[in-house]
């Protein structure tokens, strides 16, 4: 992943979705923002206890290092709904968002509106269709993964926007890794077919899991990009739900521009 700073704002982004002129993307650390104490700085949630000017002033920042487009937010609930975002959004959030109802990935067609997840440590993966012009933001932590919430995706794209896998290219931003991501009770958590997954310290590679459900769905290997960097080995860049317990959200953000 590339790390690049625009506006006092940093935020990685995949190399492959650069090569595409109609894609903004951008995952942001949670360095530039408003908010103190354990949310310092550039958090975005408002669900969890920071102070909600602080929030609406972080997301107007990164609303601005994308050109002042429209922030997009579901509400997630680590379920597996997948929502269509159409011409008639959901009620506004502030001057540069809109809610959508409760749903853990979005996908458009639609030019000029960023998608948004908020993590601090599961998973954020992106899709983009350069033929169909369609993109997806996914929320997948482990229960997610569980219940296959990027299949389940890929799928929706396929009915509404006629996406081909095959074109379709795929990014998976900084999360758990398999560095931190321990599960002692997986057995009762994780369905067998996650085990192979683990090492001996019961650490899981989600990363290889989500890797390999984007590539069941028929999206090609090397259109991938997944593994790292890991959300809990790097605070100073990232929430880290496991790391800090009581903490903010980092923004995932994916959208199309307009070309003309």
């Amino acid at each position: 992943m590339l790390l690049k700073e625009e506006n006092g704002l940093q935020f990685f982004q995949f190399p492959d979705f650069n090569r595409f002129p109609q894609v903004v993307h951008g995952i942001f650390t949670r360095n530039g923002g408003f908010s103190r104490d354990g949310f310092k700085s550039l958090n975005v949630s408002v669900s969890v206890g920071d102070d909600e000017n602080r929030v609406r002033q972080n997301r107007r920042r990164i609303a601005g290092c994308l050109g002042e487009n429209e922030l997009v937010f579901v509400r997630q609930n680590h379920g597996s709904r997948v929502v269509r975002l159409q011409d008639n959004p959901g009620p506004a959030a502030g001057k540069t968002a809109v809610l959508m109802p409760a749903g853990d990935a979005i996908i458009t067609d639609i030019a000029g509106k960023m998608l948004v997840i908020q993590v601090a440590d599961c998973q954020a993966v992106m899709l983009y269709d350069p033929v169909r012009k369609a993109v997806a933001n996914i929320h997948s932590g482990w229960r997610g993964s569980v219940n296959n919430i990027i299949g389940r995706t890929l799928k929706k794209m396929r009915e509404k926007f006629g996406c081909c896998p095959q074109d379709m290219i795929a990014g998976v931003g900084p999360s758990l890794g398999p560095c931190c991501a321990e599960f002692v009770n997986y057995k009762s958590e994780l369905p067998e077919t996650f085990w192979p997954y683990r090492d001996e310290r019961n650490c899981f590679d989600f990363w290889a899991v989500s890797r390999r459900q984007l590539r069941e769905q028929g999206v090609l290997a090397e259109n991938i990009c997944a593994g790292g960097p890991c959300t809990r080995c790097n605070p100073h860049l990232f929430y880290s739900y496991r790391a800090e317990g009581r903490t903010g959200r980092f923004a995932a953000v994916i959208g199309l521009k307009s070309l003309t």
